[in-house]
């Protein structure tokens, strides 16, 4: 029985490839498909690793820089390794070009990587980000309702306790009216919570401005002095001292706010310049990874007899 021939020479297999179009988009998809299908199992994974370093005991679990650089890495290597599958993928299963020359054949392999990279990303952006997205918050929720439990008891019993009338004033405007008993023993009169609402209202509206109007200090300086029995000097530095500190309070929460604010505004720039650097990875492991796999399949050496298998 004879044995069947094998072609290893390029000319017995040269074809006219002018007329073929120089992009391969059956293995484009496939190669795409596959890196958003690794990009969205890693994503996963990471953020379930992330999950299991965190804690809401304190001293226990990763930091927040630990967690931070942790993601940033996790993201560079998940960009890399789905990218580079994809475009491994789509130079491996193209179409081979036996006419073209070879590096014309390198640029078309490394077009084939960039461009399954290109589709895996907009896949992922447009149909994989809402799950993604719908996993992270869901987690991010279960880690910030257990975080800040502590916090939120605290901050509703305090809430609670305070005078809902007069809001976040209502401590200060207590304050106004304690009376020593030994010097003013007579119970409070019934128009007391209209009093401490009305010298509410004044505060809140002098915080605004900032300042505390000399009408508006005397008015509650002489409210002050009624039911506390205090003089009148006396009763206007009590006002003075309780808007001193209560300004005091609201700087400091408004200094917290927008310090608050910047420490978002930096995150949230460097998630993104790092996103932008480990898409920038993907993109350049693609386009490597394709000529890999355009190498490799132009490597094979095709049988001259069709019957052969």
């Amino acid at each position: 029985m004879a044995t069947p021939s094998f072609a290893s020479s390029e000319s017995s297999l040269a074809t006219d490839d002018s007329g073929l179009s120089g992009v391969s988009w059956s293995a484009v998809f496939a190669g795409a498909a596959a890196a958003a299908a690794l990009s969205y199992i890693l994503v996963i994974l990471g953020f379930g690793l992330g999950l299991s370093s965190v804690s809401p005991w304190s001293n226990v679990g990763a930091g927040a820089v630990a967690i931070g650089l942790a993601t940033i890495l996790w993201l560079t290597f998940t960009q890399v390794v789905a990218a580079g599958m994809g475009g491994y993928l789509a130079g491996r299963l193209r179409v081979k070009w036996a006419s073209v020359h070879t590096d014309e054949v390198y640029f078309r392999d490394t077009a084939h990587g960039f461009l399954s990279w290109a589709v895996a990303s907009l896949v992922v952006a447009a149909f994989l980000a809402s799950a993604i997205g719908g996993v992270l918050s869901s987690g991010a929720s279960i880690a910030g309702a257990a975080i800040g439990g502590a916090g939120a008891a605290a901050g509703a019993a305090v809430s609670k306790a305070g005078d809902s009338a007069t809001d976040s004033t209502g401590y200060f405007v207590d304050s106004l009216f304690r009376a020593d008993p030994s010097v003013n023993p007579a119970a409070p009169d019934a128009n007391d919570a209209n009093v401490h609402m009305e010298a509410g209202r004044i505060f809140a509206t002098d915080l605004a401005s900032g300042t505390l109007s000399a009408q508006d200090k005397q008015y509650l300086a002489q409210l002050v002095a009624k039911r506390t029995g205090l003089s009148q000097p006396e009763a206007e530095q009590r006002v003075d001292a309780a808007f001193t500190t209560m300004k005091q309070t609201a700087d400091a929460a408004k200094t917290k706010a927008k310090e608050a604010a910047d420490q978002a505004r930096k995150a949230t720039a460097g998630i993104a310049l790092w996103m932008f650097i480990s898409l920038l990875c993907g993109a350049f492991a693609a386009s490597l990874t394709a000529t890999f796999g355009g190498r490799r399949r132009d490597q094979f050496v095709h049988a001259s007899n069709p019957s052969v298998r």
